[in-house]
């Protein structure tokens, strides 16, 4: 079979068609024939700078697919053959990622395309939609909380939006003016102009600051300002680039995205509890919005 390799590290003329083996899909297993593959920022990255040593090349990079499922292993009766699905790839393995025509996957990293869309716009939901998922499962946030979202007009920026507004979560967006009524058929409750101080913006419209930031945009501690005392802050690809000059005093992650409980005012030992956990002025623990279905690598039930 046909498959996008990449031969050592380097420029695009490090890329090129070739044939690659595959196999019979396992217990537990899907095979899938390819029909689209999206192309993510970490391509670019393998392609530029290779695996590593334990992963000598050629690689085939590609972390999300979509086409028809090809053949079904043994204990991967969920999915039927013939059916259209999306599927999650880790490409920094010995059988390469999505970009070739018959992709093996674990069932439990495929599932049925969203009705009504096309394979390729199938094929760029995996990685954008679990992101967007798993940071609002990470934030915690409630019906009725306010959540602030930089790059909104961005392909992330929108599934953070849509389902963020399903949940009943009040959204508040930047975007550029010739951006504004995308954002808003995303689902966004207010659009602010995207500007060098998204704090402001945010607090334009709410005083108080929102309840946590979805930082899609990479404003790492620029984004500080717009949330509350006490809110939240995930940033997608973790990490601040340098060392923030404001305290930020509890942290975990996941993958590559990163929550941060940023108290504005507060230097001293972190919260018991996780950020949105308990409503300012409530003592009673509240529940995250159970909407989202999802615990582990793929969504039991959608929001969408």
């Amino acid at each position: 079979m046909r498959a996008v390799m990449i031969t050592k590290p380097g420029d695009v003329d490090v890329l090129e068609v070739a044939d690659r083996p595959t196999r019979e899909p396992g217990d537990g297993e899907v095979r899938i024939a390819v029909k689209a593959a999206a192309v993510n920022p970490t391509d670019i990255t393998l392609r530029k700078r290779g695996a590593g040593p334990e992963l000598p090349p050629p690689w085939t990079p590609g972390m999300e697919a979509a086409g028809e499922v090809e053949s079904v292993g043994a204990g991967a009766g969920r999915l039927r053959v013939g059916e259209q699905v999306m599927a999650a790839v880790n490409p920094f393995t010995s059988e390469g990622g999505a970009q070739q025509e018959l992709l093996v996957v674990p069932a439990a990293s495929a599932v049925a395309i969203p009705v009504g869309a096309t394979l390729a716009q199938a094929s760029t939901l995996p990685m954008n939609g679990l992101t967007a998922m798993g940071g609002l499962e990470m934030l915690s946030l409630h019906d009725g909380d306010t959540l602030a979202v930089a790059g909104g007009a961005g392909l992330l920026g929108s599934y953070v939006i849509g389902v963020a507004s399903m949940c009943g979560i009040r959204v508040i967006a930047d975007a550029k003016p010739e951006d504004e009524e995308l954002v808003k058929s995303f689902g966004a409750d207010v659009v602010v102009p995207r500007s060098a101080s998204f704090g402001d913006a945010i607090r334009a419209v709410a005083p108080d600051g929102a309840d946590a930031v979805y930082d899609a945009a990479l404003l790492y501690r620029d984004a500080f300002p717009a949330i509350r005392d006490g809110g939240g802050l995930l940033v997608v690809r973790g990490g601040m680039p340098t060392t923030p000059s404001r305290p930020c005093t509890r942290s975990r992650s996941a993958g590559s995205a990163s929550i941060r409980t940023y108290h504005r005012r507060r230097f001293g030992a972190c919260p018991k509890e996780p950020a949105g956990s308990r409503r300012r002025g409530s003592s009673r623990r509240q529940q995250p919005c159970g909407r989202y279905g999802w615990r582990g690598a793929w969504p039991a039930g959608r929001c969408w």
